[in-house]
This record gives C-alpha cells, structure tokens and sequence, in this order.
C-alpha cells in the first residue's frame, strides 16, 4: 500500500467506462512505421522509442498524411515530392525540431506502472496555428499532443481550501477506437486572490540580436513585456538584461511603480549584432540572485527565437548552464517567437531544464492570454517536480498507451527518486493527460515484477477483485523544498457505456487533431470529421473564442491537404 495521503487534495470524477469486448493485441513483434525526416523505419511497439533527435526542418515537409475517408489527411500524397512544397504553400526555413516516436502501446502485465512528469507548456499549439496560417502543414516534430491539450482550459475544481491542486478523472469510450477506452487525467491549481499574490523579482532577458529585427520578433516581445508591466504593483521589481554580442544591463532592478521608466527602456531596444545567449542568462540569473525575494517570486523571462550563435551555443551545454542556474531557486520562462529560424528544440530544452514554462507568441491576443490573463500560472510556480505515476489494474486494462508527453515519459523508480526533475505548476493552471487503454479479456500470466496494488509476483491480490480501475499516484515538492510527499487517487471502474462529452470531448479532439498532423500510426479511425464531430460534443464553453479558433486551424489543415492529395493521385 501506498504512503498515507498527504499534503493535497484530491477532487476525482471518475465514469464511463466502455463494456464491449476487447480486441487481441498484435503480436509483441509487430512493428509499426514512423517517419524521419522523410525516411520511413521500423521500430518494435514493445522496445521503449529511441532519445529525441534534433532535425533541422530545411524544408518543413512532412510525408502525407493516413487518409480516413474524404474528411482525412493523404498518406499517398508526398509533400517531399518536387514541388509539393510550393502546392502547400510551403517556403524552405532553417526551423529545428526534435523528432519524436508516438508513445507504444505497453502491456500491464509486462509494465503496470506509467510515470511521467507533468508538463504546462502551451508553445506546440502556438507555433503549430502559426505554420497552419502561414498556409503551410507542420512538420511532424512541432506537434508535441500534450502541448495543444494543454492550451486549452478545462472545467476542473477548485482545489479544496489550504490544498495546492485538485486531480480529477474520467474514463469514456475512446472515439478513434470503440473497442478501446479513453482516460482523462485533469490537475488543476490554486488561485490566489489578487491581494494575496506573493511580490515579484522578474528579470526580462530579451533577445536583440539582428536575427530579431523582423516586426513577428523583437516588436511583438516588446508589446508583450509592456501588458506585464502594466499588471505590476509598487512591490514588484523589474530588471532588463540584453544580449547579441555581449549582454548588458538596461535596466536595474525597478520597481512596479515606476512603470513609465520601465516601459520606456522596453520601449528604446533596438536589434544588432551576433547572438551570445549564454552571456546573457549568466547575467540575468546573477541579477536575479542579488535581489532574490524569500516569500516571493523569483523568475528570469527569457524571450528569443532560440538561434544562439555565439559563445556556448550546443544545446546539451545551454542546458546545462541553465541546470546550474536553476540551483539558485530562480525559476524560468521562455517565450519564443518568429519563423523561419525558430529554433524550438533549443527552447524546449531550456524551459524543461530550468524549472520553467515554454510558450510560443504568434500574436499580441497570445501574448495577452499568456502574460496577462493568465499571469497567475506563468510567472507564480505552486508546486516543483510534479510527477504522476499510474498503477493500471490487469483485471479491467491489458494495455494502454500515453498520448503525447513523449520526452516527459520517466522510470517508474524515478517517482520516488527526490534527485529527477519533473515539470512544475503554475497558479491557476490546468493539466491534462489522456491515456488510450485497451480493456481486458484475459487476464495476463505475465507477473509483475514487484508487488503492487493489483498483483503480488504471480497472483493476484484483493484488491485486483475489488472493482478498481487504476490507482493515481502523484508526487510533488513545495516550490521551495527538497522533499516530495505523495498521494493516491483510486478511479473505480463502473460499467455505463458512454461517449465523450464536455471538456473530455474537447481534449480527445485536440489529441486527435495532433494524431492526425503527426500521422500517428495509433491514429486509428481518426479523421478531421471525427475532431469536428468531438468538438460539436463538447459544447459551447467558449468564452474567449479559442475553442472556435481551433475549429479553424482544423478548416486550413484540410483546405493545405487538398492540393497535395489531389497531386499525388495524379502522379
């Protein structure tokens, strides 16, 4: 049994689960086929995906997508093939993705236990209605499912008063798969009223090198920082840091209240010169420290569009300068912005190395939503090195596939292991998961290699019998701790058969979308009717027009498709 709960609470709405009869899984040597930088390979379903590899997207063209009827993405149709970029609207870049392999399928009886750490970056869906809108389809590695999930805000509780998060649930029949079921695994964080958000120490690190003079870069993050400025009160201080060449220090720490002074150095950054980022986080994380707030918020804003070119430039030694940095207590955002050059792996790096967030600024109404509206989860962490471990029961699920969080994926004995960094959560933010399960038929022989809830090495144990689903457990550290401590969660396992409605409906159309973009090979009967199906499912929770947004980056994804499908019938 696991530890005693502690610490937070947990609210769990957990129903609907599917009765229909499960399907065998293939074969443990069945393989399935992914793309890499337009070569097709093999990789076994049962050995774990290789470590992500870093490709320069010279070309953004991604091969054609698994067609679903008329509603779906060409698989026929090459976007390699000569001129098919300029059919898709495609222009070369020097964009840098790292590819990653879609999460297998795992048998519970070989691997019963799921462990990831949480992750809240939004930039994937970002950058990915940038490309869209730019008339182009993303190549694959810039679809990161969980990120697009992640932009989206669902109606999670509140947690319970003096608790930091709530945990919330829920099984349906999964849409692409109607013999599988679809888990929805929801966080979300303690709000705090406004005149109880703790004082800021910010230090903006801004990118002024001559790849920024573009009006989508230097201008746009300009904008951005002046809305936070213009939210700061008299107990907030702001530092400017720059870098090109070398960095300097435009702005000593300043107080909130001397907002014009602040915005009018923003206000004066002009772009030149070479791109020495590595000078310029040394500086601003030294800034940072020396006028560092116990009982505050302590946070470097770097915003950039990744291209380092000068001094420390690999991303392996940037990350782990920023490793080294981190140690301080200071935490990190990262914003990207741009096209052409992006360099989004670099970004993504740095953000996950730097107990930070990552999000991409195609807009002002995004760097609104980011830096304004949702200011809270942005800059104030809540709880450091969150990781979520799930002890599927063999009984009801045979196996289950994570969908997206693919470089978030840990070692089950990572969960304990106080040493592994895990993402972090903002005030406010919300968190979802989505797990594809296959149910079971028979249970496996196979016995776990420990005891665990469900089976004792070779059989059974009461608690497999008992009508349990799965059991949640979840780690997290204070923002100012060393220590974890743990809580459980059960989801029990009723026996309605429902479809996916609401917020669960909304997340399994993103996740779906994402599958669709990526040509998932677990996509099954996925197709763009199926994700506008979803979201007509969910509702008409819209407040600020996003969900309506995204049912245009759905339109363009199709109307880029067509040319492409049409020319590759032709050939």
């Amino acid at each position: 049994m696991r530890a005693a709960l502690v610490s937070f609470v947990l609210a769990s709405a957990c129903s609907r689960v599917a009765t229909d009869p499960p399907p065998n899984l293939a074969p443990a040597s069945e393989s399935i086929q992914w793309d890499r930088g337009g070569i097709e390979t093999k990789a076994h379903a049962e050995m774990s995906p290789p470590g992500p590899v870093l490709l320069a997207q010279r070309a953004s063209v991604p091969q054609g997508f698994a067609r679903d009827g008329a509603a779906g993405l060409p698989r026929d149709a090459r976007l390699d093939a000569p001129g098919a970029g300029r059919r898709a609207g495609m222009d070369p870049t020097t964009e840098a993705y790292d590819h990653v392999v879609d999460n297998a399928f795992l048998r519970v009886g070989e691997a019963p236990l799921s462990t990831f750490s949480i992750d809240v970056d939004t930039a994937s869906y970002a950058n990915v209605r940038r490309i869209l809108r730019e008339g182009r389809l993303p190549p694959t590695g810039a679809v990161r499912i969980e990120e697009m999930v992640n932009a989206f805000r669902y109606a999670y509780p509140e947690p319970a008063p003096g608790k930091a998060f709530s945990v919330t649930t829920e099984v349906v029949r999964c849409p692409w798969q109607e013999r599988h079921l679809l888990l929805r695994v929801g966080l979300r964080g303690k709000t705090f009223p406004e005149r109880l958000r703790p004082p800021c120490t910010l230090v903006f690190l801004l990118d002024v090198s001559g790849s920024m003079d573009e009006p989508a870069k230097l201008p746009l993050v300009q904008r951005a920082m002046q809305r936070l400025v213009a939210g700061l009160r008299p107990q907030d201080r702001v530092a400017i840091v720059t870098y090109a060449g070398t960095s300097g220090l435009v702005l000593p720490a300043t107080s909130g209240s001397e907002a014009a002074r602040i915005q009018a150095a923003i206000a004066e950054l002009r772009p030149g010169g070479s791109t020495n980022g590595a000078m310029g986080i040394q500086l601003a994380y030294r800034i940072a420290r020396e006028h560092f707030q116990n009982e505050g918020v302590n946070r470097v804003i770097l915003a950039t569009d990744g291209d380092f070119n000068v001094g420390v430039t690999s991303q392996s030694e940037l990350a782990q300068l920023i490793e080294e940095e981190r140690r301080s207590g200071v935490f990190l955002t990262v914003l990207g912005v741009g096209a052409g050059n992006l360099k989004d792996s670099t970004m993504e790096k740095l953000a996950h190395h730097g107990n930070g967030n990552y999000a991409y600024l195609d807009s002002d109404r995004e760097a609104e939503r980011v830096l304004v509206e949702e200011v809270g989860g942005t800059l104030h962490t809540i709880a450091k090195d969150v990781k979520l471990q799930i002890e599927f029961n063999p009984r009801h699920v045979q196996a289950y596939r994570l969908i997206g969080y693919e470089n978030r994926v840990l070692a089950a004995q990572d969960f304990t292991d106080d040493r592994k960094d895990a993402g972090d959560l903002g005030a406010g933010h919300t968190v979802t998961a989505l797990y594809e399960l296959v149910p079971a038929g028979v249970a496996s022989p196979v016995p776990a290699p420990a005891a665990l809830r469900y089976r004792d090495p070779g059989a059974e144990t009461p608690a497999a019998a008992g009508g349990e689903l799965l059991t949640l457990a979840l780690r997290a550290k204070q923002p100012d701790g060393a220590t974890s401590s743990e809580e459980v969660h059960v989801c029990r396992a009723p026996a309605a058969t429902l479809a996916a409605e609401g917020d669960t409906a909304f997340a399994a159309a993103v996740a779906a979308f994402g599958m669709e973009l990526r040509r998932s090979p677990h996509k099954g009967s996925t197709s763009l009717a199926l994700v506008r199906d979803l979201v007509r499912r969910a509702g008409a929770l819209d407040p600020a027009g996003y969900r309506a947004e995204f049912l245009e980056l759905v339109d363009r994804a199709a109307a880029l498709a067509e040319p492409v499908a049409s020319a590759g019938a032709g050939r």
